[in-house]
């Protein structure tokens, strides 16, 4: 987990939980619950996102990396 999520992202995570859950207890069971569980909805998607996109760039960088090895043998080769 640590690997795809910075700091900055496991601090919104902890904070974003942690006011859910103070204006939970604070609002009780009311409507204004459905506006909170909204924005926590939001904030769980847009580390999602995050996530995804972490991983998404692992697997370029690594595809990358292949390709520049395949090019760099190819060149070797013609040199030789």
């Amino acid at each position: 987990m640590i690997k795809y999520f910075d700091r900055g992202t496991i601090i919104v995570i902890v904070v974003t939980i942690l006011l859910f859950t103070v204006a939970l207890f604070v609002k009780g069971f009311t409507n204004a619950l459905l506006l909170e569980t909204g924005v926590l909805l939001v904030s769980i998607k847009l580390i999602m996102m995050s996530y995804r996109n972490s991983v998404n760039y692992s697997d370029l960088k690594n595809e990358l990396n292949e390709i520049r090895r395949m090019l760099e043998e190819k060149n070797q080769k013609k040199i030789n």
